[in-house]
């Protein structure tokens, strides 16, 4: 919604509130986010560098290479670091969400100018918060291995999962009666952000991926080999699965124009392209928690409860406004788009 509104596009203005209402997880998906960090320090089970003493020479836990990252991953300078992230991230959203309601009682252009303003610069802060959040809160869970590319892997998940909620949210608006305004142009246009973006995943992760296996460095190489073959093959067949549903299926199937246009196309692959990067989380996060010893049905059990928490949120916040920005400037730019 920020790049939006930086672009003054007006093609995407009829699935801007979608946008709005998706940030409605922020906060309690915050408060979740500390209080799970909270209590992976009774056991130290989920970030291997909060085990006591391992920054401490003297101490039998002690591990020179955690020690050499002390600086950065302290507990108080973490705890800062993540509530920062999820503050700034909320703070933006609401004032967004503000200045658009503002933007329906009032009219005028005033409020579109400020959102312009507010949007620029959240994206000057998300652009640097997204890839440290991926740091602190993905790859630390492998503490002893880096990627200078990580950050831009993990938005590069993100930025593709975003799209196609907002995209599935709008086929199933559409097909229960509401955003009326909504035609295959605008659905076409959220496609080929869908295949694009999925290509640009894939860019990353094979640059990832290509130049650490070229490399073949031991501390390097060894995120890849826990993956690929180690613990028994357990995560083998999910790591060549990620590829297929992430970018060999949303790549053919939109591929042609007539595909992008079709709600039904659209909607399997926004089904699959969700799938997809919560599998790619869970390979990130598993073999460096659980190690073979992971709960897939478990898992899959909790993230569908916090999925149900999403959608009460969701279509609690789509429920409190009109679902189409009333008085927005390009609202009838939006409304008879064409590509």
């Amino acid at each position: 919604m920020a790049i939006q509104y930086v672009a003054y596009a007006g093609w995407s203005v009829v699935v801007k509130r979608i946008n709005e209402a998706l940030s409605a997880w922020l906060v309690p998906g915050g408060v979740l986010l500390v209080v799970v960090f909270g209590l992976s320090l009774v056991n130290h089970d989920l970030f291997h560098w909060t085990v006591p003493g391992i920054m401490d020479e003297n101490s039998a836990n002690y591990d020179k290479i955690v020690a050499g990252k002390g600086g950065f991953l302290s507990i108080p300078f973490y705890l800062i670091r993540m509530i920062s992230y999820l503050v700034i991230w909320a703070v933006f959203s609401w004032k967004l969400r503000q200045l658009s309601l503002q933007e329906d009682q009032n009219g005028g252009t005033y409020y579109f100018h400020k959102s312009i303003v507010a949007a620029a610069l959240f994206l000057v802060l998300f652009a640097v918060t997204s890839s440290m959040s991926a740091w602190d809160w993905v790859m630390s869970v492998d503490v002893h291995w880096f990627s200078t590319m990580f950050g831009w892997y993990v938005f590069a998940s993100w930025w593709v999962s975003g799209i196609a909620a907002t995209t599935l949210i709008a086929i199933f608006l559409k097909q229960a009666g509401y955003l009326r305004m909504l035609n295959s142009n605008h659905f076409h246009d959220l496609g080929k952000l869908m295949f694009g973006f999925s290509i640009f995943w894939t860019y990353v992760w094979f640059s990832q991926f290509m130049l650490i296996w070229y490399a073949n460095l031991p501390e390097e190489s060894v995120y890849f080999n826990q993956r690929l073959g180690g613990f028994d093959g357990r995560y083998t067949w999910m790591f060549y699965g990620n590829l297929l549903i992430n970018f060999v299926f949303p790549f053919l199937a939109l591929m042609t124009r007539d595909a992008k246009r079709q709600m039904i196309m659209l909607k399997i692959v926004c089904i699959a392209i969700l799938i997809g990067h919560w599998s790619d989380f869970y390979l990130m996060f598993m073999p460096g928690t659980m190690k073979g010893e992971n709960g897939f049905l478990i898992e899959i059990g909790v993230a569908l409860i916090l999925l149900g928490a999403f959608l009460i949120l969701v279509t609690r916040r789509l429920a409190a406004a009109s679902l189409v920005p009333v008085n927005h400037p390009f609202v009838e730019e939006s409304v008879h788009h064409t590509t």
